[in-house]
Protein backbone atom coordinates (compact mmCIF):
# COMPACT_ATOMS: atom_id res chain seq x y z
CA UNK A 1 0.00 0.00 0.00
CA UNK A 2 1.27 3.45 -0.89
CA UNK A 3 0.98 5.75 2.11
CA UNK A 4 2.75 8.75 0.60
CA UNK A 5 0.54 11.84 0.40
CA UNK A 6 1.70 12.47 -3.18
CA UNK A 7 2.11 10.25 -6.26
CA UNK A 8 4.85 10.32 -8.90
CA UNK A 9 3.63 11.44 -12.30
CA UNK A 10 6.91 11.16 -14.24
CA UNK A 11 10.65 10.62 -13.94
CA UNK A 12 13.43 11.53 -16.37
CA UNK A 13 17.17 12.00 -16.69
CA UNK A 14 18.02 15.66 -17.35
CA UNK A 15 21.36 17.46 -17.24
CA UNK A 16 23.05 14.90 -14.99
CA UNK A 17 20.09 14.57 -12.63
CA UNK A 18 17.12 12.32 -12.12
CA UNK A 19 14.01 14.49 -11.91
CA UNK A 20 10.82 13.04 -10.43
CA UNK A 21 7.69 15.15 -10.82
CA UNK A 22 4.91 14.47 -8.35
CA UNK A 23 1.21 15.04 -9.02
CA UNK A 24 1.33 18.07 -6.72
CA UNK A 25 4.00 19.64 -8.95
CA UNK A 26 6.79 19.08 -6.42
CA UNK A 27 10.03 17.83 -7.96
CA UNK A 28 12.53 15.49 -6.38
CA UNK A 29 15.98 15.88 -7.96
CA UNK A 30 19.30 14.21 -7.37
CA UNK A 31 22.55 13.86 -9.31
CA UNK A 32 23.18 10.45 -10.85
CA UNK A 33 26.81 10.79 -9.71
CA UNK A 34 25.62 10.10 -6.14
CA UNK A 35 24.61 6.54 -7.10
CA UNK A 36 27.34 4.17 -8.38
CA UNK A 37 24.98 2.09 -10.54
CA UNK A 38 23.38 5.12 -12.15
CA UNK A 39 26.66 7.01 -12.54
CA UNK A 40 27.84 4.49 -15.14
CA UNK A 41 24.60 4.48 -17.13
CA UNK A 42 24.12 5.86 -20.61
CA UNK A 43 21.48 8.56 -21.19
CA UNK A 44 19.23 5.92 -22.77
CA UNK A 45 19.56 3.61 -19.77
CA UNK A 46 19.03 6.48 -17.33
CA UNK A 47 15.85 7.57 -19.12
CA UNK A 48 14.44 4.03 -19.04
CA UNK A 49 12.75 4.48 -15.66
CA UNK A 50 9.81 2.42 -14.49
CA UNK A 51 7.52 4.08 -11.93
CA UNK A 52 5.71 2.13 -9.24
CA UNK A 53 3.64 3.35 -6.29
CA UNK A 54 6.74 2.79 -4.14
CA UNK A 55 9.66 4.08 -6.20
CA UNK A 56 11.79 3.98 -9.33
CA UNK A 57 13.34 1.06 -11.20
CA UNK A 58 16.02 1.07 -13.91
CA UNK A 59 15.74 -2.40 -15.51
CA UNK A 60 18.91 -2.10 -17.58
CA UNK A 61 20.97 -0.93 -14.58
CA UNK A 62 19.41 -3.26 -11.98
CA UNK A 63 18.71 -0.35 -9.61
CA UNK A 64 15.68 0.42 -7.45
CA UNK A 65 15.11 3.50 -5.29
CA UNK A 66 12.15 4.05 -3.00
CA UNK A 67 10.35 7.37 -2.78
CA UNK A 68 10.64 7.25 0.99
CA UNK A 69 14.42 6.90 0.69
CA UNK A 70 14.66 9.68 -1.87
CA UNK A 71 12.68 12.00 0.38
CA UNK A 72 15.17 11.22 3.18
CA UNK A 73 18.06 12.11 0.85
CA UNK A 74 19.09 8.50 0.22
CA UNK A 75 20.01 8.38 -3.47
CA UNK A 76 21.22 4.80 -3.48
CA UNK A 77 24.28 2.84 -2.65
CA UNK A 78 27.01 4.85 -1.06
CA UNK A 79 30.51 4.61 -2.50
Amino acid sequence: MNTLPDVARSAAFREGQIVVTMESGVEIRFPVAENPRLANGTPGQLNNIELSPFGLHWPELDEDLSFRGLLRGDHGQRR
